[in-house]
């Protein structure tokens, strides 16, 4: 597909300004909350559950929305783990995907994750079971900064 059939398939592509999406490390009980993505970009692969902030939403609303959305589970935000921008040059060097990528840590209430919206699997993993996992670089490391401040808050629970 050429690129002006591709952009015009798919508004996310060649946009004037970056997009900003929304993503949230899930913790429970010690395991990560991860959804297989269904659609571009990384389709097919494990990654954080979120989604495109939404006008007139703040960028919290948009991750507590997005977690429902993807998985079904109510989640409470704490605390804003990093700030991370994902640019994808064409072939011509031309910006074709630009997202700015807002990322909190977060809990989740009772209840086991089931895929829906963007996501075509939904599941916890511990995280030995992580390393096993073929995950963006970016998304590794916001889940180890977020493994880490549950450590230091304590249990990875709500109460934590």
């Amino acid at each position: 597909m050429t690129d002006e059939l591709s952009a015009a398939a798919d508004p996310r592509l060649y946009t004037a300004h970056p997009l900003v999406g929304v993503g949230v490390v899930v913790i429970r009980d010690g395991q990560v909350l991860l959804i297989r993505r269904a659609k571009p970009p990384r389709a097919g692969q494990w990654s954080l559950p979120g989604g495109m902030q939404q006008i007139g939403e703040t960028v919290r609303e948009a991750g507590i929305r997005e977690v429902r959305e993807e998985t079904g589970l109510e989640v409470t935000l704490h605390d804003l783990l990093d700030v991370i921008d994902m640019i994808e040059p064409d072939d011509a060097g031309r910006v074709r995907r630009h997202y700015t990528l807002i990322d909190f840590r977060g809990t989740a209430a009772a209840g086991e994750p089931v895929a829906g919206d963007d996501a075509a699997d939904a599941r916890w993993f511990t995280p030995e079971e992580l390393t096993m996992l073929d995950l963006w670089s970016k998304t590794r490391a916001v889940i180890d900064q977020a493994l880490a401040r549950a450590g230091a808050a304590g249990t990875g629970t709500p109460e934590g």
